[in-house]
């Protein structure tokens, strides 16, 4: 779920950048003052401002809601993480310090 999250994430991500871009400034109308007649002309008399605008919006919400939703499903994933821990037996005492042993005699062939 995770990945599918993050990936729908960077592809909204990519759009906004790419809406962002191809908008025209306030000032990019300008042109058409001064005898550009083709200004906006692909989007309609209007202009693409509205429907770019509301596309851009459109994303942005979506890109909010991933957002919130990956940062929900790793915190919940932190949260589950447990550490194991091993049961404490009864007390054992420590082995009685041994005595060295002694020392074998040498051996003779004879």
């Amino acid at each position: 779920m995770y990945q599918f999250i993050f990936l729908i994430h960077v592809f909204v991500a990519v759009c906004i950048i790419a809406l962002v871009l191809v908008q025209q400034g306030k000032g990019a109308t300008m042109g058409a003052a001064f005898g550009s007649g083709a200004s906006q002309t692909v989007f309609g008399s209007r202009g693409s401002g509205s429907f770019l605008f509301r596309l851009t919006v459109g994303f942005v919400l979506v890109f909010f809601v991933t957002s919130i939703s990956l940062n929900y499903i790793a915190s919940q994933a932190t949260k589950q993480e447990k550490t194991i821990v091993l049961p404490v037996g009864p007390a054992q005492q420590a082995p009685a310090p041994q005595a060295p042993a002694k020392p074998v005699p040498p051996v003779t062939n004879g």
